[in-house]
């Protein structure tokens, strides 16, 4: 039971700090969306003192500034995806690789010993049964068995 118990406590541990983590990432995602929040009331109050051809022009500039900061985040992230493509290309080529050297040596297999391989695959594959638990009883003896687990 005690180390049942750990266990317990371990997973619950484990599940307090994930919470805790998951709260300071959204209190922190809180705190930016707050200081943008503050800038662009800002920007609006000063937009209001301003002449109607100067507020298209400032509403231009911010639109303007928007947009470039979401053009440098899509090509950071552009970059990041190439990157991630480069490394799983390499990695499919090494994967490719060792499936050819594999089939080739399967190639070069004489050809009994491959057969004896495949009746080996069979006579495993015959033996696995879709087992229910751990141990074998006659259907009868079903009562009597919950029975004595049950006491």
């Amino acid at each position: 039971a005690a180390p049942f118990l750990r266990l317990l406590e371990a997973q619950l541990q484990d599940e307090r700090r994930e919470h805790e983590e998951e709260v300071e990432a959204l209190q922190n995602q809180v705190e930016a969306m707050k200081e943008e929040l503050e800038k662009q009331q800002e920007a609006f109050l000063q937009s209001l003192h301003l002449s109607p051809e100067a507020q298209v022009e400032f509403g231009l500039q911010q639109e303007i500034t928007r947009l470039t900061n979401e053009n440098l985040d899509l090509k950071e992230l552009l970059e990041k995806l190439e990157k991630n493509e480069k490394k799983l290309k390499k990695q499919l080529k090494i994967y490719m690789k060792k499936v050819q050297d594999f089939e080739a040596s399967q190639a070069t297999l004489p050809a009994e010993r491959r057969q004896n391989e495949q009746n080996m695959q069979v006579a495993v594959q015959r033996k696995e049964k879709d087992f229910q638990g751990m141990l074998e009883y006659y259907k009868e003896d079903e009562p009597l068995l919950i029975r004595n687990l049950i006491t």
